[in-house]
């Protein structure tokens, strides 16, 4: 069944469809908002700082322009049905392929390790993805993610708003190759969903401290580079810390305290209870300074983590971004547990289907509650197919 605005809305809708004037270029908006989250999603699609004469050549593409162009006719058939709008928006596989050869062509572009065509990929399949879970009603991969409980009527106001913001010029926009990339973006804004940029620019502000200790760091005065602290978010409402939460900084200042390691990295996002206010990682630094005495400048923060996959992905990323070496071991620490599931075959499994590669090796076993990790540079793929924590 298709979803359809309301009568009276539809007529402000058809109206407005029918008179507003296309925006000039001079009449684009600097978007912060949507700037920081186009370039935390995607990194290589997103054209803000970037030579326009790059996304020119990859518009004018022999083999894009008419998929370009059969994809904005697509959607311009659809009328005013807002759901069909947003699944013209979706990217075939031959859709998808001829985006990525015409990208490939450009040297320019950022790429990860796995190069650009494979940056491409994901981030098309974030696309994808975005407007499924938010636009089409797809429920999402975990019930902690998604857009929640929304009222027929609240849905289609952010169906609405989404087409409509999409069509409007943002300075910096991938919007003159596609409109599916902003569409995207404005469904996670509309939809309260910007959590992958809460605590944008993170070595510049939450972490600056470790990011100013970290540049004259002599790295081999230390055994193990970190010591990763991995999340337990709290399941009651109203309670900042879980009771694992605790016990894993017990475990944490007691082993830095023997000082043979150079920072501590807390991993874990605001995820558990659904909505809630506090971020596990920032209550946990919290404690550890309080509590514990341990110094600021050595505590590093991952605020973005809401599984154990990604709590060592993105401690991973981290310690990359402040320069530690890949080829020195860190520590991971966390109650028996979990240790062993970090350990075990299963969650090798759920790395490969869930990132698509591994995070890092564990090295060897110290303890029951402390394990030797060594990171890997794949983690530092961005993947908007997790849009809140990619």
């Amino acid at each position: 069944m298709r979803l359809r605005l309301a009568a009276g809305v539809m007529g402000v809708a058809a109206l407005a469809l029918a008179v507003a004037p296309t925006p000039t270029l001079a009449q684009e908006a600097a978007d912060r908002v949507m700037a920081t989250l186009s370039a935390r999603l995607f990194p290589t699609l997103d054209a803000s700082g970037r030579d326009s004469a790059v996304l020119k050549r990859i518009i004018a593409s022999p083999s894009l322009a008419p998929v370009l162009r059969a994809r904005r006719d697509r959607r311009a058939a659809c009328g005013l049905d807002l759901i069909c709008r947003a699944q013209a928006l979706l990217w075939s596989d031959m859709e998808a392929q001829a985006l990525r050869a015409a990208a490939a062509r450009e040297a320019s572009l950022p790429a990860s390790d796995d190069g650009v065509d494979a940056q491409i990929g994901r981030e098309v399949a974030g696309i994808n993805m975005i407007l499924r879970t938010y636009a089409l009603g797809q429920p999402a991969t975990t019930p902690i993610d998604g857009a929640g409980t929304v009222s027929p009527r609240d849905q289609q106001s952010r169906l609405q708003a989404a087409d409509w913001i999409a069509d409007t010029p943002r300075t910096g926009s991938s919007q003159q190759l596609d409109p599916s990339l902003d569409y995207a973006l404005a469904m996670l804004d509309v939809s309260g969903r910007t959590d992958a940029i809460g605590f944008e620019p993170l070595m510049a502000s939450a972490n600056a401290a470790v990011s100013a200790r970290a540049k004259g760091l002599d790295w081999n005065r230390y055994r193990y580079t970190a010591l990763i602290v991995t999340g337990v978010g709290p399941e009651i409402e109203g309670e900042p810390l879980s009771p694992f939460g605790k016990y894993h900084l017990r475990l944490a200042a007691r082993r830095f305290a023997q000082g043979d390691i150079a920072f501590i990295i807390l991993s874990g996002g605001r995820a558990h209870p659904r909505a809630t206010p506090f971020t596990e990682a920032v209550e946990m630094k919290k404690a550890l300074i309080e509590r514990y005495g341990v110094p600021a400048d050595t505590i590093v923060i991952e605020p973005y983590a809401r599984h154990t996959t990604t709590n060592l992905r993105n401690a991973s990323r981290l310690l990359m971004q402040m320069g530690g070496p890949l080829d020195k071991d860190a520590l991971i620490i966390c109650n028996p547990v979990q240790s062993a599931y970090i350990e075990s075959a299963k969650f090798i499994d759920r790395n490969a289907a869930e990132l698509g590669y591994q995070p890092g090796r564990v090295a060897s076993r110290i303890s029951p509650t402390e394990l030797v990790f060594r990171p890997f540079r794949a983690s530092a793929r961005v993947d908007p197919r997790d849009p809140l924590d990619p």
